[in-house]
């Protein structure tokens, strides 16, 4: 912890509270110390245990994931309560937990937002990585019945999820853009130069576009 404080940067606080994230430390620099500790499980959950966001994302980084029973990985969720906490939990833990399809289905019926949203980021993976057993129709209709009133951080899982669709499976694509245009979810976010929008229907024609650029020509 003291090792922690003494990389507390201001400039790095001003730029991370921007986000939600109270915490002052480069994440580069949290990184390498991750690197260097290593693996080590006991000090993770010590580390969790403080409470505090910077000590939380270092657990993340050298935790193993397999170790953590479902009921831990639940109230882990619901205590993430920062933007960077709950992304690196679902990302780099729960995707490689062996209950990870469990809480997937459990999240995505919570009705706090914040742990559906969770729920919808495992989603969005298994439309990319093993989609073979979802109802991608099923998962559209959701998607065109509550995204434009979700809550934030729900309604930015969820687009993700459609525009994963879109890009993924080519059968749902025109629907998954049509939902993107009528809903308009994200059609405003300012995006930099060089950087693809959010916004569905965009995104989705930006990667289709690559994905056809890359492919090798016969």
């Amino acid at each position: 912890m003291a090792e922690l404080a003494a990389m507390e940067d201001p400039r790095a606080r001003e730029i991370n509270e921007k986000h939600g994230d109270d915490h002052g430390i480069n994440l580069g620099k949290l990184r390498a110390l991750g690197k260097q500790l290593k693996t080590q499980p006991e000090l993770a959950r010590k580390l969790w245990q403080t409470g505090d966001t910077a000590a939380r994302l270092l657990a993340l980084l050298i935790c193993r994931p397999k170790l953590f029973e479902r009921a831990e990985l639940d109230g882990m969720l619901r205590e993430a309560r920062t933007p960077k906490v709950h992304d690196w939990l679902v990302n780099y833990v729960v995707k490689k937990n062996p209950h990870a399809e469990e809480l997937r289905l459990a999240w995505l019926a919570d009705p706090d937002p914040v742990v559906a949203s969770a729920g919808w980021a495992l989603t969005t993976e298994r439309v990319a990585r093993k989609p073979e057993t979802l109802d991608l129709a099923g998962l559209l209709d959701v998607i065109e019945a509550e995204m434009r009133d979700a809550p934030d951080r729900l309604q930015w899982a969820m687009n993700h999820c459609l525009a994963q669709i879109g890009i993924e499976h080519a059968g749902h694509r025109d629907r998954a853009i049509d939902i993107g245009e009528r809903l308009g979810v994200l059609r405003d976010y300012p995006t930099p130069p060089n950087c693809t929008s959010p916004f569905a229907p965009v995104w989705i024609t930006e990667m289709v576009r690559r994905q056809h650029s890359d492919a090798p020509r016969p």
